[in-house]
């Protein structure tokens, strides 16, 4: 099987698995829809493969509007899911997070870190590291900043 098929089962698997929702946390948030096991690859992180040049600018324009959703693939590419991108570019940051991601290639999965319930907001944890100019969300009185 292609991994352009795997990916587009996966996307459509994803369906039954999660949707999104208006989130406490921020904005729009992806929620299970069903229980979700623990290491299960949830869905892949979809967007324009982009240099991490080309990312900088787009970056800056998601930021203003308290977005990130240029994701780093490694030192040369990025995924940019305001490009192309799908449901997961809904996830928000946790601190204490649900999932976790797995670089595969130049495949991002977001995958269970734990059992997650029925009607449970999916977070991993974004580990961003540019200016820390967006207060985090994911509980009342966190001091992080992504």
């Amino acid at each position: 099987m292609s991994r352009r098929r795997t990916l587009e089962d996966n996307q459509e698997r994803a369906k039954t698995l999660i949707e999104r929702r208006r989130s406490k946390i921020h904005g729009w948030g992806v929620f299970a829809k069903t229980q979700i096991k623990r290491s299960t690859k949830i869905i892949n992180y979809a967007g324009e493969k982009i240099t991490q040049k080309k990312s900088l600018p787009r970056q800056d324009k998601y930021l203003e509007k308290g977005h990130i959703w240029c994701f780093e693939l490694n030192s040369r590419w990025v995924r940019d899911a305001g490009v192309g991108g799908n449901i997961a570019r809904f996830i928000n940051h946790k601190c204490k997070p649900n999932c976790w991601v797995d670089i595969e290639g130049d495949v991002i999965w977001i995958r269970a870190a734990k059992n997650i319930r029925k009607g449970e907001e999916l977070g991993y944890d974004y580990e961003t590291d540019g200016d820390k100019t967006i207060q985090c969300r994911c509980r009342p009185g966190c001091k992080r900043k992504l």
